[in-house]
């Protein structure tokens, strides 16, 4: 492909608004929460499912769509999940009950993994070595600003509209991308080669039944009853998986990627960094409504100093990434987002949002150095033809990290507040905060006693995500390298049986 084709600036708008659309879905929903729990008659357990039942169908069918999209046509494939998408959401608005909601989510999640790797690998092959910096900093300034400024949005809406109004606002930006997706992106594709349906099927069972476990550990536990017949299957899927696509001459995925110190050193760091981030929107938002008692619109303005400062971190990271490169850009975000984790932790009941504010704007920065650069790192080390797959292979190492946190920092979460609340306090009280408000009626005690036992649980789990971001700071630190080509990995032969070339190892 001509990496200079003259519309790339406009296909990059089309490749954010692909991606806008599922970063503001996911995000927005978390502050529905409490809107979900009482339109929907939700139980914990079915809010759960709902936000993870996309998760998990996401996660187990990356790979797979990767691997479509470099066989049949990234530009096809993207378009395909962009429609799936659009219906689902559209279906979401005439939901009134969990289970169907549940079930419009697992759409919703096939859609994603259909869309996600392909906007990634398309910016790699329409972009050259000299652009793909500013369009990946780009993109990332847009899933940024997307990620942190979907809670105002979803605030706005549910308080002029209604819940459904999240998933409605989906549809004219997926109608948008559509339309320019077909009038302005050119296809692209991998030179042929042998389908691999076991490993397609290997890698989707495997992904679900991991992502399955992780979400159902706070319930039932990580190795009891059926937790551990959902792991076997997970373990030997997986295990199943490494060996064939180590075996067979024609692999759905080039595993020997991870050989590579920025492929590796890269996802690892990512993953790390998503298990400290993935419950920050929706414990926020929790305390900001519960605890705070502010309303919907309020607590997702709150994200702004977020917003803000991840737009100018973003952009001094690119420059920053030039000039020092990309590890040491990773280290200091990275260490800047563990300080605004050991900020929030000393949050009380009375606090208010000075103290938030101010970790959010901090916590903002860091990612805007840390992610991008860490992202572009990784990618610089996939060659153009497996960009789908690639790209897939980095997006489920990140979401299996997410599903991960989400399950144990919701757990922690849910654990430590049971633990902190009173021995006599009604049962629904001692499940949730929000179970706690609901029967309290006038009963002033049991609602300070609720507030102090979630803020108290809410200081642990920002302890896990500090001590998580830290470790990522390390693995970056220590794994990945700047400025030098690294010496070619042993396996490069095995690159060749995948229908590889060497790729080129940036700085």
């Amino acid at each position: 492909m001509d990496a200079r084709n003259p519309r790339r600036w406009w296909i990059l708008i089309v490749l954010c608004l692909s991606t806008l659309v599922l970063v503001v879905d996911n995000m927005a929903l978390t502050v529905a929460v409490p809107a979900l729990t009482e339109d929907l008659g939700a139980s914990a357990q079915d809010m759960q499912w709902i936000l993870d039942s996309y998760t998990l169908v996401f996660a187990g069918l990356l790979l797979t769509s990767g691997s479509l999209g470099d066989r049949f046509g990234r530009r096809k494939v993207m378009l395909v999940g962009l429609l799936l998408f659009g219906a689902a959401s559209l279906g979401a608005v005439f939901c009134s009950t969990p289970g169907e909601l549940i079930a419009v989510r697992i759409a919703m999640g096939v859609g994603g993994a259909l869309i996600m790797p392909s906007t990634l690998s398309i910016l790699i092959t329409v972009f050259d070595e000299d652009e793909r910096p500013k369009a990946m900093a780009a993109w990332g300034s847009v899933s940024m600003l997307g990620l942190v400024g979907s809670p105002v949005l979803g605030g706005v809406l549910i308080d002029h509209f209604a819940w459904q109004a999240i998933f409605l606002i989906n549809v004219p930006i997926v109608a948008l991308a559509l339309l320019a997706g077909v009038l302005l992106m050119p296809e692209s594709k991998a030179p042929w080669q042998k389908p691999d349906p076991l490993g397609a099927v290997l890698s989707a069972v495997g992904m679900t039944a991991l992502v399955w476990w992780i979400i159902e550990i706070p319930q039932h536990g990580a190795f009891a009853g059926r937790s551990l017949l959902v792991l076997a299957v997970a373990v030997a899927s997986l295990a199943g998986f490494v060996i064939w696509e180590n075996v067979t001459r024609s692999p759905m995925v080039p595993l020997v990627l991870f050989r590579h110190r920025n492929f590796s050193g890269g996802s690892l760091s990512l993953a790390l960094v998503q298990i400290g981030n993935a419950g920050l929107l929706l414990v926020l938002t929790q305390y900001l409504q519960f605890v705070l008692g502010w309303s919907a619109v309020k607590a997702g303005l709150a994200f702004l100093p977020l917003a803000v400062a991840a737009l100018a971190g973003n952009a001094a990271g690119a420059q920053l990434a030039v000039r020092i490169g990309n590890r040491f850009v990773i280290l200091g975000g990275m260490l800047l987002m563990a300080a605004s984790f050991g900020l929030l932790t000393t949050l009380s009941a009375d606090s208010g949002f000075t103290v938030p504010a101010v970790a959010l704007g901090i916590l903002g920065l860091g990612a805007g150095l840390a992610m991008p650069a860490a992202v572009a790192a990784l990618m610089g080390t996939i060659p153009e033809e497996k960009a789908g797959v690639g790209s897939a292979l980095n997006d489920t190492v990140q979401q299996s990290g997410t599903a991960l946190g989400i399950a144990i920092l919701g757990s922690l979460l849910s654990g430590g507040y049971t633990d902190e609340m009173p021995a006599g306090a009604p049962e629904q009280a001692r499940e949730s905060i929000g179970g706690a408000l609901a029967v309290a009626g006038g009963d002033t005690g049991l609602v300070r006693a609720a507030r102090e036992a979630f803020t108290a649980s809410m200081s642990t789990t920002f302890t896990i995500s500090a001590v998580g971001v830290l470790a990522a700071a390390v693995v970056a630190t220590l794994v990945m390298r700047d400025r030098k080509a690294e010496p070619a990995p042993a396996g490069s032969e095995e690159l060749e049986l995948a229908g590889c070339e060497e790729p080129e190892l940036v700085a």
